[in-house]
């Protein structure tokens, strides 16, 4: 009985030693390398499949085909077997388990082909399909008038290329990739994005801006002029609106471009006068401008002298730097109708005056009303026209000093002979001021370019 019991014992030990040894040597019954099946296989064997196995490069989308590759070896060498016995010692366990376990290893010997063709093919394919697809649109935040609210975001269809191919790399020892749909998700008001843009805008309605009109400062808060503004990709993007209506409000209070003054004449009278090309006026765009990107910039002061404009000749505006005197200055030149007299000051001062002929009465030809400017003058020039029985005609004068977009101005006119202060009813000029020759010259000098010119 002792034998028998000794020899028992001795299969048993033998039997366990071997059981033991076959597990140590062998992997589980559900491990997969690389995504092949080498349960129960030893080390050399699994070592041999997976030599034997081909590379489809494949990729799967959602379970279906979406990039077909060409095959390529597995690229698994003899120096791969110490890789493969580490692994089975990891997954090692003296009972079996039918648990699944997906192991990777990079094979010694691994090509190049997905990383140089199949990658960024793949990229490029997900780049294509996104573009027929709905975009996600994300949240972000808005400012009006000092109050922040967020848009709606809204759901999208395009993929998340950058998550799938991060899916693509994870696997890319295995012979087909499957990777998951993963779709780009708006951004919310809670992500740190949008909060981002909050902060931003939050620090923006704070901001203060002096805008400096003549000698008017005007205090501009981001609460009381930006309408609506956003801050997206680093940059704000600030409304019109808000900016404009201030700049219409300035403009109705102190612009002087083609608006009527109250003039006081050389005799003491006062008389209205219409508007004219003379003045000046803030350009809506060029205030705009100007304005917002000194909120944006966090500038304490600007002034208003480049967003200046006018009409006629000189676009740029006249009479900016002129307060006095409803805005003409103290240096114009006045022109009565009634008196056919023409007046000049510079400095406040009459320096000159001479008799005129306006423009002919009798056919409309009348020198217009209104408050203008001195375009420019030229001495000599040559003046090319048409008049009330007279299609075209072309004169040579001395001086020439044009004060409307329409061509009426100052200048000798050695032809006429009726100098009488009725001359302009039945025999004027075609609309400008003819001036005696003699006087021209003191005429001249005595006017300067960009000058009020009151025509009553």
């Amino acid at each position: 009985m002792l034998y028998v019991g000794m020899a028992m014992l001795v299969f048993i030990v033998a039997g366990m030693g071997g059981y033991s040894y076959y597990r140590a040597t062998h992997f589980n019954e559900n491990v997969r390398i690389n995504g092949v099946v080498v349960g129960g296989l030893n080390a050399r064997a699994t070592l041999t499949k997976l030599k034997a196995k081909k590379v489809d490069n494949n990729v799967y989308v959602a379970g279906k085909v979406f990039l077909k590759g060409k095959e390529t070896s597995s690229g698994f060498t003899q120096k791969d077997l110490k890789n493969i016995q580490s692994l089975m010692k990891k997954q090692w366990t003296f009972f079996p388990k039918k648990k699944i376990y997906t192991y990777q290893i990079t094979p010694s010997k691994v090509s190049d082909y997905r990383e140089k063709v199949i990658e960024p093919k793949l990229k490029r394919m997900l780049e294509v399909k996104n573009v027929s697809l709905v975009p996600a649109v994300d949240t972000h935040a808005v400012l009006k008038y000092g109050e922040i609210s967020y848009t709606a975001p809204q759901k999208g269809k395009q993929y998340n290329i950058s998550k799938m191919i991060s899916q693509y790399l994870k696997q890319k020892n295995k012979s087909e990739t499957r990777i998951k749909r993963v779709i780009v998700k708006p951004l919310t008001s809670l992500s740190s994005t949008v909060q981002k843009q909050r902060a931003k805008l939050e620090e923006l309605s704070k901001r203060i801006v002096v805008y400096k009109v003549q000698q008017t400062d005007y205090r501009l808060t981001g609460t009381q002029v930006i309408s609506q503004a956003t801050y997206l990709n680093g940059n704000y993007q600030i409304a019109q609106a808000g900016i404009l209506s201030v700049v219409n409000a300035i403009n109705s209070k102190q612009a002087t471009l083609q608006k009527g003054i109250t003039f006081k004449t050389h005799a003491g009278n006062t008389v209205s006068v219409p508007g004219g090309t003379y003045g000046w006026a803030l350009k809506g765009s060029d205030s705009y401008e100007t304005i917002s990107s000194a909120f944006i910039e966090g500038k304490k002061e600007i002034n208003a002298a480049s967003d200046i404009y006018g009409v006629g000749y000189l676009t740029y505006g006249t009479g900016y730097n002129d307060i006095a005197n409803d805005g003409i200055g103290t240096t114009y030149a006045e022109v009565s109708i009634e008196d056919q007299r023409a007046w000049f000051y510079i400095d406040g001062k009459e320096v000159y005056t001479t008799n005129i002929v306006t423009g002919k009465h009798s056919t409309n030809e009348d020198t217009p009303k209104g408050v203008w400017y001195v375009m420019y003058k030229q001495s000599p020039a040559t003046l090319q026209g048409s008049e009330v029985g007279n299609a075209n005609y072309s004169v040579k004068v001395n001086y020439w000093a044009q004060f409307t977009s329409s061509g009426c101005g100052f200048h000798d006119a050695s032809w006429r002979t009726d100098w009488s202060s009725t001359a302009y009813l039945t025999n004027g000029s075609g609309g400008c001021a003819n001036t005696p020759s003699q006087n021209m010259k003191s005429v001249y000098d005595s006017l300067s370019q960009k000058e009020a010119v009151v025509v009553y």
